[in-house]
């Protein structure tokens, strides 16, 4: 298992913080590449991810990132090396595709929430590594796009992402026309939740974290779950589930607790 106290990992690809009260702060730190997100990118990420998942003691994942970019997307030398091979890169780029998708997931099926800080600008994957996470605020200066039209590759996978997060007709725009959406734009389609100045970014999205790490853990992953889920469902179907869901909640010690303490006008014991 990963020690998600250290502040750096070994490949140094991610800076790790975390602070006492559960906040996980995933940092991506290979600036020289704008963040991408390379082979060994996705390997660190998914292993994060995987520990923080099973880790008790953390409440809530903040991915942020140093240098001019959030994140670019794949690393495209690295995928074209890859036509090399004699199927000319088809096993590789499906190879790659489906890491890159299955880090996307565990962001979904995280019980954790997971916040994105945007201080600059995602593009393609970059795009579909905010549109995943649960939660996202923008400084003013970032920028999104859908860029793969400009070279030909459709943002095919980053549209998975991108079409549950915001309007079809939004989504479409961005994936046909590849243009940078300003981050005042991303809050309007929802995109993003808010667009907090720069020099408040950090500390706001860190506000929220705490906010919600100081909820039932317990809840907060069976809410999660369910949000995920019901949505994918018809409405009489999602409003069965739901009711499942609601019952499995009040029948756990974290919403006895909760309701007694309320009536008892007290803070919670989790």
């Amino acid at each position: 298992m990963t020690d998600l106290s250290k502040k750096q990992d070994a490949a140094g690809l991610l800076q790790i913080d975390r602070d006492a009260h559960g906040i996980l702060r995933v940092t991506l730190n290979d600036p020289a590449r704008r963040n991408a997100l390379s082979e060994a990118m996705l390997d660190r990420l998914g292993a994060i991810l995987a520990d923080a998942a099973i880790d008790a003691s953390v409440r809530v994942i903040i991915l942020a990132a140093n240098g001019p970019a959030f994140c670019a997307g794949h690393d495209l030398r690295e995928m074209s090396a890859g036509r090399a091979n004699a199927d000319q890169g088809e096993a590789y780029f499906t190879d790659v595709l489906k890491r890159c998708s299955a880090v996307m997931q565990a962001i979904l099926q995280n019980p954790k929430p997971v916040i994105a800080e945007v201080a600059t600008t995602a593009t393609a994957a970059g795009c579909q590594l905010v549109a995943s996470c649960d939660l996202a605020y923008a400084a003013p200066s970032a920028k999104f796009s859908t860029p793969g039209v400009h070279i030909g590759l459709f943002c095919s996978t980053p549209m998975v992402a991108l079409s549950r997060n915001v309007g079809a007709k939004h989504a479409m725009e961005m994936l046909l026309t590849g243009e940078m959406v300003p981050a005042s734009r991303a809050a309007e389609i929802g995109l993003v939740n808010a667009v907090v100045d720069a020099a408040d970014l950090t500390d706001h999205v860190t506000a929220v974290a705490h906010k919600i790490a100081s909820k039932s853990p317990v809840t907060l992953a069976i809410g999660k779950s369910a949000f995920y889920t019901q949505r994918e469902l018809s409405i009489a179907d999602a409003y069965e589930y739901a009711s499942r869901v609601m019952v499995e909640n009040m029948l756990h010690r974290d919403a006895v607790e909760g309701i007694d303490a309320f009536i008892e006008k007290r803070e919670p014991k989790w």
